[in-house]
Formats: C-alpha cells, sequence, structure tokens
C-alpha cells in the first residue's frame, strides 16, 4: 500500500506530464496479456508516445490540480484499467491504437482523449481522430493554397516576355504623375 505522500509524489508527477503536452489518449487496455502489453509499450516508444499505467483516482486528482484546462469530461471515462498516452501530434495515438487491433483483438480500445483542448470520448472517435491533421500538414496545405496564385500570376507574367510587367509598370508610373 502506499503511504499518501507516495501518492501525493504521484499525483505531482502525473500533473507535470499532463501540463506538458496538448494531447492526452485514455485507453482501456484491459483483457491484453503480457505479450500485447509488451508490444503496445515497444510501438509507442517507436512512435514518440509516452504510455502509462495508472490508477484513475490518481489521474483525476492530477487533471483537477492541473490550472488553466479543463479535464472535467474525462474524468467520467476513468473506469476500469487506464492506460495514458502522452504525444506531440494529435492523430499519433490513434494511429497506433488502430494498427494494434484486429478484428479478434479489440484492445487497445479509446476510452477518450484532450488534443488542444478538444474532447474526443468514445471508440468510435478512433477512425476520425487517424485522419485529424497535425499542425504541421495544416500549414504545409495553407502554404500551398497560398503559393498556388502566386506562381499563377508569375508564369503568366514570364509567358509575355516581360512585356505585361513594363505595360504594368507604365500604367502604374503615368497613375502617379
Amino acid at each position: 500500500m502506499a503511504t499518501r505522500i507516495e501518492k501525493d509524489q504521484a499525483i505531482d508527477v502525473l500533473v507535470e506530464e499532463i501540463k506538458s503536452t496538448n494531447v492526452l489518449y485514455l485507453a482501456d487496455t484491459s483483457s491484453m496479456d503480457a505479450e500485447a502489453t509488451s508490444n503496445l509499450r515497444r510501438a509507442c516508444n517507436k512512435a514518440g508516445i509516452r504510455m502509462k499505467v495508472v490508477k484513475n483516482t490518481l489521474l483525476q486528482k492530477a487533471m483537477e490540480r492541473v490550472e488553466g484546462k479543463d479535464y472535467s469530461e474525462l474524468i467520467p471515462t476513468l473506469v476500469g484499467q487506464t492506460s495514458v498516452m502522452f504525444a506531440d501530434k494529435g492523430n499519433a495515438p490513434a494511429k497506433l491504437i488502430k494498427s494494434l487491433r484486429t478484428k479478434e483483438k479489440t484492445k487497445p480500445a479509446l476510452k477518450s482523449a484532450w488534443i488542444d483542448e478538444a474532447v474526443f470520448i468514445g471508440d468510435d472517435q478512433l477512425v476520425m481522430l487517424t485522419d485529424l491533421k497535425g499542425k504541421e500538414e495544416l500549414i504545409g496545405e495553407i502554404i500551398g493554397l497560398l503559393q498556388s496564385p502566386i506562381k499563377n500570376v508569375i508564369s503568366g507574367l514570364q509567358g509575355s516576355g516581360g512585356q505585361k510587367i513594363a505595360g504594368l509598370l507604365k500604367t502604374l508610373e503615368e497613375r502617379a504623375a
């Protein structure tokens, strides 16, 4: 039996881990045998995901102690065995969970997720979360969209042998005068 001091220290560690991420997944890993659990841990490690099996009461207390973030919607999912996954990319744990499942193996199952303050409840959210685009992907798409019209203008101006640029400059010069 852990002492009050040990429990408080465990809660403090969880608080720091929760504070340090914007991506938090709660998964049900009950009924997974030792081999499957080891495979999950290795896969998490390889994917840059930190995984911890925690006591629900300690995790709840840690979530309640984190200031400025509201995890209250996740608390009802703290039932049974809970594994917490901390990640940098919002869709990484979802992709990992999905990759480990087969028709026969339904675990790990998604209990809930907290990604940049958005809350997702239930295993039925897994497919949608795997398709979630990360910040870098979205920025790349926006840059691509913004570059497209500029490239069209430049190629149109280059195709005219510079005559359009000279004409534009002359028109602007005449307007300024």
